[in-house]
């Protein structure tokens, strides 16, 4: 049975290549911004799903390696997806949409809070696709005032 493509799949697939990628993340309160270098293989599961494999170092120098998966669901009208790192053993689950311009996917996820105090907390992964080769990720918390802060962004460029 062959599965019903959308346009939200098609998009997924702009995504499908080799990255490389550069980018700051803020480690807390009181700590100075880190800067990173990460290198990402994004390839398609058949025309519907991609499965995008990161690898970088951490700030004292390990090395990581983080897995995503995107899709979208026709069914609920929403794109859908998982992310896991070498850094943690949380399994983040992706609930998100595209805006009107077709070109932001704001992906909601809930995790472990980064203060450490074993609540959880509301996250969102942006992906801004600038042009073919050229994208953003930027990641984001819900702060206890209901305001949102950024934690990390990165810019991506396709390697030829």
């Amino acid at each position: 049975m062959e599965v019903a493509k959308t346009k939200e799949h098609a998009w997924l697939q702009r995504i499908v290549g080799e990255w490389t990628g550069e980018g700051t993340a803020e480690m807390g309160p009181g700590q100075p911004t880190q800067t990173f270098n990460v290198e990402e293989s994004v390839r398609p599961i058949g025309d519907v799903w991609i499965q995008g494999e990161g690898r970088g170092k951490m700030p004292d120098g390990t090395p990581s390696t983080t897995l995503v998966t995107l899709g979208f669901d026709p069914d609920r009208k929403r794109f859908v997806g998982t992310f896991i790192g070498s850094m943690m053993t949380y399994l983040w689950i992706y609930d998100g949409e595209l805006d009107r311009s077709e070109r932001i996917l704001t992906l909601n996820a809930e995790g472990p809070s980064m203060a450490g105090d074993g609540k959880m907390a509301k996250y969102q992964d942006i992906v801004e696709v600038k042009d073919e080769d050229h994208r953003t990720l930027s990641s984001q918390i819900l702060m206890p005032d209901g305001t949102w802060t950024k934690i990390m962004t990165a810019h991506y460029r396709r390697r030829r």
